[in-house]
């Protein structure tokens, strides 16, 4: 077996695993420059010791998947950041260093995932067949440069989830999709809707339904959501879907109308929300926006892993 079917075979009878933080976030707490309409895109040419050291760190607390620092690469997010020459050396060097802090921590087991969304900084999203075409290309770049997976990041609406799915099956690597429900800002788990919606449009049962009709996805996430939301997410799933679930979140708040990620949940508060995730069904545990080494390092010693 390679590393990827050892992995998801213990996810599949119900191992808890711990997965990374986030890295996009945490590359700005840090001091990366950021990118105009591009976020934490620039990091990876930028600033890449900063985005080593993030893997690296994940890694030392016994992390088994890191995700590629993707999530703001995308063509059409660096075409509006006036950048997208840099498109194919972004994604292949994202990857690449991710793969090297793998390899300096002697942790070959450790699985690499290409992070692919079809987010938009500036608004101004690409017709679904740029979007198809482009996530094709993105998708090749990361099989090419080594990634284990393809991991799905931040999927909010029905029509741009299934464009996606359909452009990354087609490069024939295993596929995680993370769903993302709830205001960005969060809200209390009574206040979102039932059914549960994703973000932006549709229910995330029909999403779940559209999901799994594709034969290379092997993971179900409720990621990018507000801590007190991940558990409906993650139940939801479970009623639909008897694979492995994984469960990542994100805290954030507005302060003077801008929304932040910073500083809004302790390690221990979002370590204590775990056992309700893995409760819920949820066997492979990270966290998003705002989530940093010090939480993972609360969420290790919580699962054992530290």
């Amino acid at each position: 077996m390679n590393r990827y079917q050892r992995l998801i075979q213990r996810a599949r009878i119900g191992k808890r695993i711990l997965i990374d933080g986030a890295t996009g976030s945490e590359c700005l707490r840090r001091g990366a420059a950021r990118l105009p309409n591009g976020w934490s895109g620039g990091a990876i040419l930028n600033n890449p010791e900063i985005v080593l050291d993030i893997h690296t760190d994940y890694l030392a607390l016994g992390a088994e998947m890191i995700a590629s620092n993707t999530f703001a690469t995308g063509r059409n997010v660096l075409e509006d950041a006036g950048v997208a020459d840099d498109f194919e050396l972004c994604n292949r060097r994202a990857v690449e260093l991710a793969i090297e802090a793998r390899t300096r921590a002697g942790a070959d087991h450790v699985l690499v995932a290409g992070g692919i969304s079809n987010w938009s900084f500036s608004g101004d999203r690409p017709s679904l067949e740029t979007l198809r075409q482009n996530t094709i290309e993105q998708a090749t770049i990361m099989r090419d440069a080594g990634v284990d997976l393809l991991s799905l990041e931040m999927m909010v609406d029905l029509p741009r989830l299934s464009t996606t799915l359909d452009a990354v099956s087609s490069v024939g690597l295993p596929i995680w999709v993370g769903f993302t429900i709830g205001p960005e800002q969060g809200q209390p788990a009574e206040e979102l809707p039932t059914p549960v919606p994703l973000r932006e449009g549709g229910l995330l049962a029909d999403a779940i339904e559209l999901a799994i009709t594709h034969e290379l996805v092997d993971v179900l996430c409720i990621m990018h959501s507000d801590v007190r939301l991940t558990e409906r997410g993650v139940t939801a799933i479970r009623e639909r879907w008897d694979g492995p679930i994984g469960a990542y979140a994100h805290a954030a708040q507005e302060l003077d109308g801008q929304l932040t990620f910073e500083d809004v949940i302790s390690p221990e508060d979002y370590a204590a929300y775990t056992p309700a995730w893995f409760d819920a069904g949820a066997t492979i545990i990270g966290g998003c926006c705002g989530i940093g080494p010090r939480h993972m390092k609360a969420v290790a010693s919580n699962m054992g892993v530290q």
